[in-house]
């Protein structure tokens, strides 16, 4: 069972930035891919970026490109999303995202407001 543990979520005004932390309980160098959804109020959950861990390819939503951008780092065994130029529409609540080829893991969720 893998275990996520995400941070990094608050309160910022629009063009402000926020990084948004997820660490792992296990090793994530062999783990498929890691990445981020959020949600609105009323609305469903949307993917924001993903992150193939074994070639580092990544993929984002349209409504982010350019804006945000996902790292890793397999050493801490921890994903990061740093997002750039927010606007209120990126607000929702965050949550991490983990597959190991056996499973979906997801982190708790972590709240971001843009206010504008």
């Amino acid at each position: 069972q893998v275990q996520l543990v995400e941070s990094g979520g608050g309160v910022v005004p629009a063009g402000g930035s926020l990084r948004l932390s997820c660490a792992a309980s296990e090793s994530i160098f062999s783990t498929k891919k890691m990445g981020w959804y959020r949600q609105a109020p009323g609305k469903q959950r949307e993917l924001v970026a993903i992150i193939a861990t074994s070639r580092d390819t990544t993929y984002y939503a349209d409504s982010v490109k350019g804006r945000f951008a996902i790292s890793r780092d397999s050493a801490k065994n921890t994903a990061y999303l740093q997002m750039n130029a927010l606007k209120p529409e990126d607000t929702g609540v965050y949550y991490c995202y983990l597959n190991n080829y056996r499973q979906d893991y997801w982190a708790q969720g972590t709240q971001v407001t843009v206010s504008s």
